[in-house]
Parts: C-alpha cells; structure tokens; sequence
C-alpha cells in the first residue's frame, strides 16, 4: 500500500513538473496584437495578482466561443499584456510593460483544465511561473463555469 501511494504522489509530481517544462518551451504567437483587443482594464488593488493595467487578445479560433459562451475549441488562444500603473495628474496611465500570459486551449494539458498556461517576460522569453500555482488554481476556483476563462465579452466593447 505505501509503494502505491508512494507511486501516485510521484505520478501526479512528474505530470506537474511536466506541465511547467512544456509551458517553458511555449513562444508567445507572433501577431498576437493583431488580435482582438479588449479595452483597457484598470486593476488599482495593489494586493490583486492583477494589479495594474491590461490588456487582453483573443485569436479568430476562439472569438465565436468568446463572444458567444460556451466551450473553447481546441487551440484557441488569449494574450494578456500587463502593464504597471504610472500616475499622471492623479490618473492612472499605463507605464512599463511588467508582464504577458498566455493560455491556450489543448487537452494534453489535462492537469490545467485541458488549457497551457505560460507566463513571460516583458521581453517575451518564458518567465517560469508554475502554471498549476500561479494560474490554474484560480482559474479553477474562479471561472470553472467559463471553461477556465475570467475575460468576458463585454471587456471589448
């Protein structure tokens, strides 16, 4: 009975640390900001993982299922470009780029809701955030019901 637990923990280790190598070896998509852009979003809570201002992209695979609910098809694609928070005459305006994430939709990644979840830089190379962690557990707590995505529709318009 211990090898078997022993040997699930070691299966459910190895299948996270695989996640967070593939994520790693994850390239953002060239002409992502051709996409459609959603409007500019102000997260002024310093505690929030959000905090500061973004911007998010959606590809033409899974605009349809974006704007219109529902699952996503496999290997729809959201780019979200985070910016800090500059003030400028007691407005908030968007400073240095600070952070870009990705997720797009792929069953191989059943252990994240069948979604990659990759974090980079703002030079683009791969920030190594660990995508059970720092993106999948509140996507899973907070939007289950929307096929893992927090962005709605009415953020672009």
């Amino acid at each position: 009975m211990k090898k078997i637990v022993v040997l699930v923990a070691l299966g459910a280790l190895l299948a996270v640390a695989g996640v967070s190598q593939a994520a790693d070896k994850v390239s953002l998509p060239k002409g992502y900001e051709k996409w459609e852009k959603s409007k500019e979003k102000v997260v002024n809570d310093k505690k929030s993982l959000f905090y500061g201002i973004h911007y998010t992209y959606v590809d033409k695979k899974g605009w349809p299922a974006f704007k219109g609910g529902g699952k996503y098809p496999e290997g729809s694609r959201f780019v979200v470009v985070f910016y800090n928070i500059k003030d400028e005459g007691g407005k908030p305006v968007k400073g240095k780029k600070n952070m870009i994430v990705l997720m797009e939709k792929n069953r191989k990644y059943a252990e994240t809701g069948g979604w990659l979840f990759a974090g980079f830089n703002p030079d683009g190379k791969p920030s190594g955030v660990d995508p059970v962690k720092n993106c999948f557990e509140c996507h899973l707590k907070e939007a289950k019901d929307t096929d893992f995505v927090f962005s709605k529709y009415a953020e672009f318009r």
